[in-house]
């Protein structure tokens, strides 16, 4: 016979368990969480070309201005967007798109893009914290 104690462990060790499992889930689908997320990665290899693809991906609150300012964003960085899903709940929204480098670019020059694509979203969550007069508390991958 468990105790409270025990009985108050398992069910704890249960619900993390429960918790863990509904976010590896939720991993291929787009759903808007409610932390804020910046991820950016190379996808693949480098094609033939010597371009690459990226995928990216922003949650985060839902703003009027946010598509427009993703577009003018990712076209400064000369991408071609190959394919994008977006899904909003709740006030939140999230972005993923999956894009084209125009560059011919080494190891090094990719991961070097990879990073000023994350800090050009990172930026937009900036932007959000900032007019929303709150500290958030978000998360950054």
């Amino acid at each position: 016979q468990l105790d409270k104690a025990a009985l108050l462990s398992e069910v704890v060790d249960h619900v993390k368990k429960l918790k863990r499992n509904a976010v590896e889930i939720s991993k291929g689908y787009t759903i808007p969480s409610d932390t804020d997320e910046v991820r950016v990665e190379v996808q693949g290899d480098a094609m033939s070309t010597g371009s690459f693809m990226v995928k990216a991906c922003l949650c985060c609150e839902d703003r009027p201005w946010i598509l427009a300012d993703l577009r003018r964003t990712l076209h400064s960085l000369h991408l071609q967007t190959i394919r994008a899903e977006i899904s909003t709940l709740g006030g939140r929204i999230k972005n993923v798109f999956v894009m084209a480098s125009e560059k011919n670019s080494s190891n090094v020059g990719r991961h070097l893009f990879v990073a000023s694509v994350h800090q050009a979203l990172k930026s937009i969550l900036e932007r959000i914290d900032s007019q929303s007069g709150l500290s958030a508390e978000g998360h950054i991958c």
